[in-house]
Protein backbone atom coordinates (compact mmCIF):
# COMPACT_ATOMS: atom_id res chain seq x y z
CA UNK A 1 0.00 0.00 0.00
CA UNK A 2 1.23 3.50 -0.79
CA UNK A 3 2.74 5.48 2.10
CA UNK A 4 1.32 8.97 2.68
CA UNK A 5 3.18 11.65 4.64
CA UNK A 6 3.12 15.43 4.84
CA UNK A 7 5.98 17.66 3.74
CA UNK A 8 5.17 20.70 5.84
CA UNK A 9 1.42 21.34 5.84
CA UNK A 10 0.77 22.03 2.15
CA UNK A 11 2.53 19.25 0.24
CA UNK A 12 1.68 15.55 0.27
CA UNK A 13 4.49 13.04 -0.35
CA UNK A 14 3.38 9.57 -1.47
CA UNK A 15 5.93 6.74 -1.61
CA UNK A 16 5.09 4.09 -4.20
CA UNK A 17 6.57 0.63 -4.70
CA UNK A 18 4.54 -0.46 -7.68
CA UNK A 19 1.41 0.85 -5.96
CA UNK A 20 -1.32 3.04 -7.42
CA UNK A 21 -2.98 6.19 -6.12
CA UNK A 22 -5.64 8.49 -7.51
CA UNK A 23 -4.91 12.21 -7.31
CA UNK A 24 -6.57 15.43 -8.38
CA UNK A 25 -5.74 16.06 -12.02
CA UNK A 26 -2.82 18.49 -12.32
CA UNK A 27 -1.85 18.34 -8.63
CA UNK A 28 1.54 16.67 -9.13
CA UNK A 29 4.32 19.18 -8.38
CA UNK A 30 7.38 16.86 -8.43
CA UNK A 31 8.44 13.22 -8.36
CA UNK A 32 11.52 11.05 -8.18
CA UNK A 33 11.89 7.55 -9.55
CA UNK A 34 9.75 6.17 -12.35
CA UNK A 35 6.08 7.18 -12.53
CA UNK A 36 3.25 6.75 -15.02
CA UNK A 37 0.29 9.14 -15.11
CA UNK A 38 -3.10 8.44 -16.68
CA UNK A 39 -6.16 10.68 -16.69
CA UNK A 40 -9.30 8.87 -15.52
CA UNK A 41 -12.91 9.61 -16.41
CA UNK A 42 -15.82 10.00 -14.02
CA UNK A 43 -13.68 10.43 -10.92
CA UNK A 44 -12.03 7.10 -11.66
CA UNK A 45 -15.40 5.36 -11.63
CA UNK A 46 -15.62 4.69 -15.37
CA UNK A 47 -18.49 5.52 -17.71
CA UNK A 48 -21.17 5.04 -15.08
CA UNK A 49 -19.37 7.40 -12.73
CA UNK A 50 -18.95 9.96 -15.48
CA UNK A 51 -22.69 9.91 -16.22
CA UNK A 52 -23.62 10.03 -12.54
CA UNK A 53 -21.32 12.95 -11.81
CA UNK A 54 -22.54 14.87 -14.83
CA UNK A 55 -26.15 14.40 -13.70
CA UNK A 56 -25.45 15.32 -10.07
CA UNK A 57 -23.01 18.17 -10.72
CA UNK A 58 -20.49 16.66 -8.27
CA UNK A 59 -17.37 16.91 -10.44
CA UNK A 60 -14.21 14.99 -9.60
CA UNK A 61 -11.36 14.93 -12.14
CA UNK A 62 -8.54 12.57 -11.16
CA UNK A 63 -5.44 10.92 -12.58
CA UNK A 64 -3.99 7.51 -11.78
CA UNK A 65 -0.38 7.54 -10.63
CA UNK A 66 1.63 4.31 -10.56
CA UNK A 67 5.33 3.57 -10.20
CA UNK A 68 8.35 3.31 -7.96
CA UNK A 69 9.57 6.35 -6.06
CA UNK A 70 8.00 9.36 -4.38
CA UNK A 71 5.40 11.67 -5.89
CA UNK A 72 4.56 15.07 -4.42
CA UNK A 73 1.08 16.63 -4.66
CA UNK A 74 -0.26 20.10 -3.82
CA UNK A 75 -3.01 22.43 -5.00
CA UNK A 76 -3.05 26.23 -4.71
CA UNK A 77 -1.17 26.20 -1.40
CA UNK A 78 -4.12 24.55 0.35
CA UNK A 79 -3.54 22.82 3.67
CA UNK A 80 -3.38 19.02 3.37
CA UNK A 81 -5.04 16.76 5.94
CA UNK A 82 -4.60 12.98 6.16
CA UNK A 83 -7.60 10.77 6.89
CA UNK A 84 -7.29 7.04 7.62
CA UNK A 85 -10.22 4.82 6.70
CA UNK A 86 -10.80 1.38 8.19
CA UNK A 87 -13.59 -0.22 6.20
CA UNK A 88 -15.70 2.92 6.49
CA UNK A 89 -16.85 5.90 4.42
CA UNK A 90 -15.66 9.49 4.20
CA UNK A 91 -18.14 12.06 2.86
CA UNK A 92 -16.23 14.99 1.35
CA UNK A 93 -16.78 17.82 -1.11
CA UNK A 94 -15.18 16.88 -4.44
CA UNK A 95 -13.22 20.15 -4.58
CA UNK A 96 -11.47 19.16 -1.32
CA UNK A 97 -10.15 15.78 -2.53
CA UNK A 98 -6.40 15.73 -3.25
CA UNK A 99 -5.33 12.06 -3.27
CA UNK A 100 -6.56 8.58 -2.28
CA UNK A 101 -5.13 5.08 -2.09
CA UNK A 102 -5.78 3.24 -5.34
CA UNK A 103 -7.84 0.61 -3.54
CA UNK A 104 -10.34 3.08 -2.12
CA UNK A 105 -13.64 3.39 -3.99
CA UNK A 106 -15.17 6.76 -4.84
CA UNK A 107 -18.79 7.52 -5.57
CA UNK A 108 -21.56 10.05 -5.01
CA UNK A 109 -24.15 10.28 -2.25
CA UNK A 110 -27.33 12.31 -1.81
CA UNK A 111 -26.86 14.87 0.95
CA UNK A 112 -30.25 16.56 1.02
CA UNK A 113 -30.62 20.11 2.14
CA UNK A 114 -27.02 20.55 3.22
CA UNK A 115 -26.01 20.54 -0.41
CA UNK A 116 -28.74 23.02 -1.25
CA UNK A 117 -27.49 25.43 1.41
CA UNK A 118 -24.06 25.50 -0.20
CA UNK A 119 -25.34 25.96 -3.70
CA UNK A 120 -23.25 23.12 -5.12
CA UNK A 121 -25.93 20.50 -5.71
CA UNK A 122 -27.59 17.88 -3.55
CA UNK A 123 -24.76 15.35 -3.75
CA UNK A 124 -21.30 14.88 -2.30
CA UNK A 125 -18.36 12.57 -3.00
CA UNK A 126 -17.87 9.39 -0.99
CA UNK A 127 -14.57 7.57 -0.40
CA UNK A 128 -14.97 4.00 0.88
CA UNK A 129 -12.76 1.12 2.03
CA UNK A 130 -9.52 0.76 3.94
CA UNK A 131 -6.57 3.06 3.31
CA UNK A 132 -5.61 6.72 3.39
CA UNK A 133 -7.03 9.82 1.77
CA UNK A 134 -5.67 13.35 1.65
CA UNK A 135 -8.21 16.16 1.74
CA UNK A 136 -7.61 19.89 1.41
CA UNK A 137 -8.75 22.85 3.44
CA UNK A 138 -8.41 26.64 3.33
CA UNK A 139 -6.34 26.96 6.48
CA UNK A 140 -5.60 24.15 8.95
CA UNK A 141 -8.62 21.87 9.32
CA UNK A 142 -10.17 21.26 12.73
CA UNK A 143 -11.53 17.80 13.53
CA UNK A 144 -14.60 17.90 15.78
CA UNK A 145 -16.12 14.92 17.58
CA UNK A 146 -19.85 14.17 17.38
CA UNK A 147 -21.33 11.95 20.11
CA UNK A 148 -24.88 10.95 21.04
CA UNK A 149 -24.64 13.27 24.06
CA UNK A 150 -23.18 16.17 22.11
CA UNK A 151 -24.61 16.83 18.63
CA UNK A 152 -22.76 19.38 16.54
CA UNK A 153 -23.97 22.36 14.48
CA UNK A 154 -21.68 23.59 11.69
CA UNK A 155 -21.62 26.61 9.43
CA UNK A 156 -22.12 25.14 5.91
CA UNK A 157 -19.46 27.45 4.48
CA UNK A 158 -16.83 25.92 6.79
CA UNK A 159 -17.80 22.25 6.34
CA UNK A 160 -15.31 19.98 4.52
CA UNK A 161 -16.10 16.35 5.32
CA UNK A 162 -17.40 13.86 7.87
CA UNK A 163 -17.09 10.17 8.70
CA UNK A 164 -18.56 7.67 11.14
CA UNK A 165 -22.09 6.73 12.13
CA UNK A 166 -23.40 10.25 11.72
CA UNK A 167 -26.71 11.62 10.46
CA UNK A 168 -27.11 15.19 9.28
CA UNK A 169 -30.02 17.57 9.00
CA UNK A 170 -30.58 21.05 7.73
CA UNK A 171 -31.52 23.88 10.08
CA UNK A 172 -32.71 27.37 9.27
CA UNK A 173 -33.57 30.46 11.26
CA UNK A 174 -30.20 31.60 12.60
CA UNK A 175 -26.54 31.56 11.72
CA UNK A 176 -23.45 32.35 13.73
CA UNK A 177 -22.89 35.84 12.35
CA UNK A 178 -26.54 36.78 12.79
CA UNK A 179 -26.08 36.31 16.52
CA UNK A 180 -23.39 38.99 16.64
CA UNK A 181 -25.08 41.33 14.18
CA UNK A 182 -22.98 40.52 11.10
CA UNK A 183 -25.42 38.32 9.23
CA UNK A 184 -25.38 38.18 5.44
CA UNK A 185 -29.02 37.16 5.09
CA UNK A 186 -28.37 33.41 4.87
CA UNK A 187 -29.69 31.49 7.85
CA UNK A 188 -28.38 27.95 7.49
CA UNK A 189 -26.68 25.41 9.74
CA UNK A 190 -25.88 21.72 9.41
CA UNK A 191 -26.68 19.63 12.48
CA UNK A 192 -24.77 16.36 12.96
CA UNK A 193 -25.95 13.64 15.34
CA UNK A 194 -24.55 10.21 16.18
CA UNK A 195 -20.95 9.11 16.66
CA UNK A 196 -18.20 10.30 14.33
CA UNK A 197 -15.94 13.11 13.18
CA UNK A 198 -16.60 16.34 11.27
CA UNK A 199 -13.86 18.29 9.48
CA UNK A 200 -14.20 22.07 9.26
CA UNK A 201 -11.94 24.81 7.91
CA UNK A 202 -11.26 28.28 9.36
CA UNK A 203 -12.31 29.98 6.13
CA UNK A 204 -15.82 30.04 4.74
CA UNK A 205 -16.66 29.34 1.08
CA UNK A 206 -19.37 31.27 -0.72
CA UNK A 207 -22.94 29.97 -0.58
CA UNK A 208 -26.16 31.00 -2.32
CA UNK A 209 -26.56 33.99 -0.03
CA UNK A 210 -22.88 34.96 -0.19
CA UNK A 211 -20.47 34.24 2.63
CA UNK A 212 -22.16 32.70 5.63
Amino acid sequence: MAQFRLQGSKVLAVSLAGDTVKAKNGSMVAYDGRMAFKKMSGGGEGLRGMVTRRLTGEQLTVMEVKGHGTCFFADRASEVNLVRLQNDTLYVESSNVLCTDGGLRTGTSFTGLRGASQGNGLFTTTIEGTGQAAIMSDGPAVVLRVSPQYPLSVDPGAYIAHQGNVSQSFQSGVNFRTVIGEGSGEFFQIRFEGDGLVYVQPSERNTIGGEV
